[in-house]
């Protein structure tokens, strides 16, 4: 295989394919596998996505499983068989997974797992013979892994799900969003220990709260401001000054107590029913408190009997109590 007419024994398109030689008797065994292919999965479709997940659980409740995973072997290996004309035995491992991986970037759900996955190999192998007509040179199978390479990358970084991109994304929106709750119940906390005279905070005690520069404390409230959250007087110059007060608007002082509520009610639900230490629920309730819905909240609430106190005797805000302190002030 190492001389240079090695290739004449017919090695390279064992090793590479030969998309070009196909043949019609050999489109038709490769269309009558393909359609058996389907029905099967069609027919014996929960069957399969039983067995595969947990076959304890389907031998449990009496399914074959031991059959099914043989069946399903056995309809792999005549995927390989068909394509080894088409991309040879080196490649041929990789259209059978790259298409799967591919699709599973873009969903969860199963049944569109393999719709897209088929659609992708199709794909592949489409552009691939394509491509490969283009010049004498270029072989069928690799150029269809090409192809098939391609579409796994854009998915990897662009897929709305699992993309590196779009998860880059989400992360630096929930850290923003976590940055500004944060924020709002620094400010809410400042005005707790005033009792609520002080409507307005400065920048200084805020940045004392949050235990950040002042340089930084004047970044996160031009976040709130954006947001409209909060409202600041601007100087003449544009710049904020450490004595300037912040102000929030109705609806980040909803925001504001909403976060607090959270916060003190989880802490409450820890000590209460998991009997947690007052002085170690903090930490834990910090986490919480940003991806606590209003649902769970409301059945935290119904389960506590609608407390008026955190384990630390602070006021928890309730949906009539914010507007009148608000108002009050």
């Amino acid at each position: 295989q190492h001389l240079p007419t090695g290739n004449k024994s017919g090695l390279d398109k064992f090793m590479f394919g030969q998309a070009a030689a196909l043949g019609e008797s050999d489109l038709i065994l490769i269309a009558i596998i393909t359609g058996l292919s389907l029905l099967i999965i069609l027919v014996f479709y929960k069957e399969f996505l039983v067995t595969s997940f947990d076959d304890a659980f389907a031998s449990s409740i009496g399914m074959p499983a031991r059959f099914f995973h043989y069946l399903l072997m056995l309809l792999l290996a005549f995927a390989v068989v068909v394509g080894l004309q088409a991309v040879g035995i080196v490649l041929v491992s990789a259209m059978l997974i790259t298409p799967a991986a591919t699709a599973y970037l873009l969903t969860d759900r199963m049944h569109r797992m393999l719709i897209y996955s088929s659609l992708f190999g199709m794909c592949a192998g489409v552009g691939g013979a394509f491509f490969s007509y283009l010049g004498n040179s270029l072989p069928t199978g690799p150029f269809m892994i090409v192809g098939a390479s391609l579409l796994f990358i854009v998915a990897l970084f662009f897929g709305n799900r699992y993309g590196i991109i779009p998860r880059w994304v989400r992360n630096l929106s929930r850290n923003r969003r976590i940055r500004i709750e944060n924020t709002l119940k620094a400010i809410y906390q400042i005005r707790e220990k005033s009792h609520f005279r002080e409507d307005g905070i400065s920048l200084q005690q805020l940045g004392e709260q949050r235990n950040l520069p002042l340089a930084e404390a004047e970044l996160e409230v031009k976040q709130l401001i954006q947001e409209k959250f909060a409202t600041m007087p601007v100087l003449e110059d544009n710049q904020f000054q450490q004595n300037q007060k912040v102000y929030l608007t109705p609806s980040g002082w909803e925001n504001a107590c909403r976060i607090v509520r959270n916060h003190r009610l989880w802490e409450l639900y820890l000590t209460k029913s998991a009997h947690f230490q007052p002085d170690h629920v903090h930490d834990d309730a910090e986490e919480i408190e940003h991806v606590l819905g209003e649902e769970i909240v409301r059945e935290l609430e119904r389960r506590l009997n609608f407390p008026t106190l955190d384990p630390h005797g602070k006021l928890i805000p309730s949906v009539v109590d914010l507007g009148e302190i608000h108002s009050s002030t």
